[in-house]
């Protein structure tokens, strides 16, 4: 089943998929093996009209330094060098070697492999070895929840000002409203949200798209 916004059903999808780029064949594939090969994981994987969001947002900011914090598969990846500008870069932080290997296969298939560079390690580290200016136009994270507040200190000194972070799974399948729901991604996201929302140095707006989509501009 194609992955699509939590709370839309299936018939809306639909027509929402019939209104916004349709999908290609490399993002179909993305979508078909992922679901095949990885279905104990599929979740994890953005939604084609997410995907169709992040691709024209970044194409609007005309982004040309780029950072995304968790690749899985790529299908976040691809969307977002699709929309880079002319001698625009992408910097991917994963863990996954396994996973990963898609990505690469659709980088390559999609024309975009010398858009984008793969840094095999724990993310924080990535992030923290990067140039502390302020030179990211944009940024998305969408990985281990406990850390996204630590992903979003680490980016925020060196994003531009007007940059903007993207951040994944901010609604949390409307876990977040549970009060009795304690799990600790759950908390984590809570206690993130909370934090962006009380943070002056930017500002913000939680997106129903996806999984919940927040948009942060640095001020």
């Amino acid at each position: 089943m194609t992955p699509k916004s939590y709370f839309l059903d299936e018939d809306t999808h639909a027509y929402l998929m019939a209104h916004v780029e349709p999908v290609d064949d490399i993002a179909q594939w993305l979508i078909d093996v992922t679901a095949h090969d990885l279905p104990d994981s599929v979740s994890m994987q953005i939604s084609p009209e997410q995907g169709a969001f992040m691709t024209l947002f970044t194409r609007l900011l005309n982004v040309r330094q780029a950072v995304e914090v968790g690749t899985f598969t790529g299908y976040s990846s691809l969307a977002i060098a699709r929309g880079l500008a002319d001698g625009g870069r992408l910097i991917c932080c994963d863990i996954s070697e396994e996973f990963t290997a898609y990505a690469r296969t659709a980088w390559e298939r999609a024309g975009v492999a010398d858009r984008v560079e793969l840094r095999i390690a724990p993310a924080l580290d990535t992030l923290k070895a990067l140039p502390t200016t302020e030179w990211i136009d944009l940024a998305f994270i969408d990985a281990d929840k406990s850390n996204y507040a630590h992903y979003f200190e680490a980016l925020l000194p060196r994003l531009r000002p007007n940059g903007v972070i993207l951040v994944d799974n901010t609604l949390w399948s409307g876990r977040l409203t549970d009060a009795d729901n304690h799990e600790r991604d759950t908390i984590a996201l809570r206690e993130f949200n909370d934090l962006v929302a009380g943070d002056d140095r930017v500002e913000s707006v939680i997106l129903t798209l996806g999984d919940g989509l927040t948009l942060i501009r640095k001020r």
